[in-house]
């Protein structure tokens, strides 16, 4: 005689599969949407459906995939409404914020990932000084990859006009971003924390990078602090330097006193053109 394991009886089989049905709703109420879910999931909408209205148990492996998504374990899923509640509150309490804005610049990293490879390395920056009229500012940045992102450091250093034995020195830290075949450049001054500027730089179709040029917004040093906005050039200088030679050799330019290449000052010239109608970028 052959004897079979008793099968669980159908109401308890049918109660813990409410339970989870019940839970897994509630789990959801966390995010803006289930599509939400899904998607971060990467589970199909219909099918996540049928997990939420009970006509499909997932499978063992898509089940462990829902509970680390949610930072809880298979078996406490199946737990009594209530008590899941209390421990999902409380396991949400120690998550770290997760927000719109942390999404939406991964999701950049993500579209800008292996774009970056030969733009990496250090540069000359080049724009006319948004606060000594006829004065160029060159300073030093710093392209570099960590992790799936690119950042950047840039350095300048701007006499004090009191005293030009005296400077101001500014370091930016920001992100990089290469969208649809322009390069964008979003940072903030690290060290007083009063400005955030934004550069967007034509890419360089040379076989090897040489210079990138664009347009930099910012806020002047000045005492009123105005809105400003330079056309600017980046010269690559290579991946590895002695970066504190190159920062010594930053800092507020007479062009009519210190070296310029011409074609960075032509570049760089704020003159508003004819037939423009917007604040643009010269050609090369």
């Amino acid at each position: 005689m052959v004897i079979r394991a008793a099968k669980p009886a159908p109401s308890v089989v049918h109660a813990s599969q409410v339970e989870f049905c019940e839970n897994l709703r509630f789990a959801c109420g966390y995010f803006r949407s289930v599509a939400e879910v899904c998607r971060k999931l990467e589970i199909n909408r219909a099918q996540f459906n049928r997990y939420l209205n009970g006509t499909t148990t997932p499978s063992s492996f898509i089940l462990q995939k829902i509970c680390d998504f949610f930072g809880v374990e298979p078996t406490e899923i199946y737990l009594h409404r209530d008590e899941f509640r209390k421990l999902i509150e409380v396991r949400q309490e120690q998550k770290p914020a997760d927000t719109p804005f942390v999404e939406h610049v991964l999701r950049l990293n993500e579209m800008s990932s292996g774009k970056f490879d030969r733009y990496l390395g250090y540069y000359f920056e080049y724009y006319n000084s948004m606060t000594v009229y006829g004065r160029v500012i060159r300073g030093l940045i710093h392209l570099f990859k960590a992790g799936n992102a690119v950042y950047y450091e840039r350095f300048e250093r701007v006499p004090q006009r009191a005293n030009l034995g005296e400077v101001f020195r500014f370091k930016y830290v920001g992100g990089a971003f290469y969208l649809n075949d322009r390069i964008f450049l979003v940072d903030y001054e690290s060290l007083s924390g009063s400005e955030i500027t934004q550069t967007v730089l034509y890419p360089d179709y040379k076989k090897k990078v040489q210079r990138l040029s664009g347009l930099i917004l910012g806020v002047s040093s000045g005492n009123q602090r105005p809105i400003a906005c330079a056309r600017i050039v980046f010269e690559y200088l290579g991946t590895n330097i002695d970066q504190r030679k190159e920062i010594r050799k930053c800092g507020l330019l007479d062009p009519k006193v210190t070296e310029i290449d011409p074609t960075i000052l032509r570049v760089i010239d704020n003159s508003v053109h004819m037939n423009h109608h917007h604040f643009c970028t010269l050609p090369d």
